[in-house]
């Protein structure tokens, strides 16, 4: 056995994680190659590899001839009779030779060869093992910047985390160690090149898929991310099993598993909504916490009317609209929203309610017929004042009647003492 090449074929195998049978193909044609410079042609040459013992051997094979005129390919009858008398006229003689004898130039043109090969593997395997977490979440260190560009560990290779995949309220400090997704891994001639993203919607979803089982297993499924870095993300989910509430099994007891996903995104906000099929419904979820009166979506046109309470309307938008906007990046509608003042001066809400409501069996309800039981309380984290309706309140009307002239005596005394 060949010990010393069995050794260290054996620790670069463990090493760069190339096969065994990789680097004797390179040992292989190294020789070949060092045949071509040493001979001046290597059509002839051949090497055998033991894979067990990985004993080689290097032979040229020359045909018996009268007269020798390439003495490279080529022997004559005499000699090849000193090897074997049983040799005749057009035979193929198999000539060991000597690698040792090989020039300096050849052996070092074979050496080459060898190491071509294995930074050519080493590349081939990092660019496999890194594209196979394309569209997934790693761990990097933060290692320097580059002008915009931030460089980061994330294992063998260093990654590009862009000017444009950075949080803008988010610090970036040497050695921290911070989660990222991974957005494109390409395979270039100095190693595989890999970007990575703190903003994409994705990585908010993988981040659910590492913090919740039931996302994980697929019992709850994540329909539509809307994400604005740094500042907000809107999230739609849907359950599989009917025993699961999704937004539940999201949130965690306490909210301890999106607590979790919003200290690594660094404070960042995230709504949680239900899925729905029907595109109306969805749209009413999309823009909670605000209420909505009515919604009226075109599901072929992707557009969408909603009339909101008046004192909702601002709620409904978000700051520099930002509600809004998520709403309609994470439903896929063009939402267009007005304040019931302004639905009713346009004359949009008689048709739908008038003075009264429809009930889920579309009988119509006069407001005065019954008493609201619900009550207001303030939104801490909005700053609005929020009305919850009662336990016999409509469910289609989830906001109190700000004006008893509009709907009867229905309003609450409270209510009325208050317009006053």
């Amino acid at each position: 056995m060949n010990n010393e090449l069995y050794e260290a074929l054996t620790l670069l195998e463990k090493e760069k994680n190339i096969s065994k049978d990789t680097l004797l193909e390179a040992i292989e044609n190294s020789l070949i190659t060092a045949c071509k410079n040493h001979f001046g042609k290597s059509e002839n040459m051949h090497v055998n590899i033991d894979k067990e013992t990985c004993e080689f051997e290097v032979y040229a094979e020359k045909t018996v001839v009268e007269e020798v005129e390439d003495p490279v390919t080529q022997i004559s009858l005499t000699e090849a009779r000193m090897k074997n008398a049983r040799y005749e006229l057009g035979d193929i003689v198999r000539i060991p030779i000597k690698s040792k004898e090989f020039g300096r130039i050849a052996t070092t043109n074979a050496k080459n060869v060898i190491l071509q090969k294995i930074r050519e593997e080493e590349r081939k395997v990092l660019f496999e093992q890194y594209y196979e977490k394309q569209r997934d979440i790693v761990t990097g260190i933060i290692q320097r910047r580059n002008n915009n560009n931030i460089s980061v560990n994330i294992g063998k290779v260093d990654a590009i985390l862009s000017d444009k995949e950075q949080v803008r309220n988010e610090k970036y400090l040497p050695n921290m160690r911070l989660k990222l997704y991974v957005l494109e891994v390409k395979d270039t001639t100095k190693g595989p090149r890999i970007l990575v993203s703190r903003t994409h919607p994705e990585f908010v979803k993988r981040l659910f898929e590492e913090e919740v089982t039931e996302v994980r297993d697929g019992i709850v499924e994540i329909k539509s991310v809307a994400r604005e870095a740094g500042s907000r993300t809107k999230m739609a989910v849907f359950s599989n099993d009917p025993n699961v509430d999704p937004v539940g099994a999201c949130v965690g007891l306490n909210g301890s598993r999106v607590n979790a996903i919003v200290k690594e995104l660094r404070g960042e906000k995230i709504d949680i909504i239900n899925w729905s099929d029907n595109c109306a419904v969805l749209i009413e979820n999309a823009l909670s916490p605000a209420k909505v009166i009515l919604v009226s979506a075109d599901s072929d046109e992707k557009t969408a009317q909603v009339i909101v309470p008046d004192y909702q309307l601002s709620l409904a938008i978000g700051k520099e609209g930002q509600n809004a906007r998520l709403a309609a990046k994470l439903t896929g509608f063009k939402i267009d929203i007005k304040s019931e003042t302004q639905a009713r001066e346009a004359g949009e809400l008689d048709e739908f309610y008038g003075n009264g409501y429809y009930d889920e069996n579309g009988e119509y309800t006069e407001y005065e017929d019954y008493d609201f039981e619900g009550e207001y309380y303030e939104d801490d984290e909005y700053g609005e004042t929020a009305y919850e309706p009662g336990e016999d309140d409509p469910e289609e009307f989830e906001s109190e009647p700000e004006s008893s002239e509009e709907y009867g005596e229905a309003m609450p005394e409270e209510l009325e003492s208050d317009e006053q």
